[in-house]
């Protein structure tokens, strides 16, 4: 039984290096600043919490040493947390699946690389929460983001020379063995690769979302309304459209104990 996973996401450059376009640049901006309106919503709709079911899933710090990638890595800004956990909720009430915790980070090379993310996060932070500083950062992303997004996105070779790589780390229990008792004793590796994240690899998974749409209706939810893409198309044949089209999924070691 499958209890909690952790993901790792490292993006690989060629020598053109890499950048993204400012409109994810402006999206943090206006998603960070709007925080605590978020925050306010989820509390209002009232969500009961996603049951967690064995050992409670470890917060890694806001910097640590990965033994596993041998660098530093610092938990993932995007929204992957709160959409698995929703896709969760789904799985579990309406399916009765036993909920899987999730923690996502994502790697960022060496020290050097860690004193200059540090720097430019605590100066991103502090002008996101002022109109002023919020213009300044959307007039000025180059600076401010030290190249990383820019207003033109990246080139055609940059892209050409970029490719992702997702491992996840699971860990759960054997059959027979209680997960309200115990430590984890049943470890699983696998691994998402494809070609650079934002600009090729998301159309893709999207074009290829649609054709599920279309083609394996009968296995979607039966009711309409507005689902996570984990809740959405659990039942269907995504994954081997996305593999036959350049995104891999492998399982890099079995389940042992």
């Amino acid at each position: 039984t499958l209890t909690a996973v952790e993901s790792f996401l490292s993006v690989k450059t060629g020598p053109e290096g890499a950048c993204i376009h400012d409109g994810t640049w402006k999206s943090a901006v206006y998603g960070l600043a709007d925080q605590d309106n978020l925050k306010a919503l989820r509390k209002k709709i009232g969500y009961s919490p996603v049951p967690v079911v064995g050992a409670k899933l470890k917060r890694r710090g806001l910097v640590f040493y990965s033994q596993e990638f041998k660098q530093y890595s610092i938990p993932f800004m995007g929204s992957d947390v709160s959409v698995v956990k929703r896709s969760q909720r789904y799985l579990h009430s309406q399916l009765q699946e036993t909920p899987v915790q999730y923690g996502a980070y994502v790697t960022v090379g060496g020290l050097g690389s860690v004193m200059k993310l540090m720097f430019a996060g605590i100066l991103f932070l502090l002008l996101v929460k002022f109109s002023f500083g919020r213009k300044l950062l959307t007039k000025y992303p180059e600076f401010f983001s030290a190249g990383r997004f820019t207003k033109k996105g990246p080139t055609q070779k940059q892209m050409d020379g970029t490719s992702f790589t997702m491992t996840f780390f699971g860990e759960g229990y054997s059959e027979g063995q209680d997960p309200q008792n115990g430590k984890p004793n049943v470890k699983i590796c696998t691994e998402v690769k494809g070609p650079e994240p934002g600009y090729v690899a998301t159309p893709i998974a999207m074009v290829q979302a649609a054709v599920t749409l279309l083609e394996d209706s009968a296995h979607l939810p039966k009711e309409g309304g507005v689902y996570s893409p984990g809740a959405a198309f659990s039942k269907t044949k995504l994954i081997d459209r996305l593999s036959r089209r350049g995104i891999e999924f492998s399982v890099i070691s079995q389940p042992e104990v």
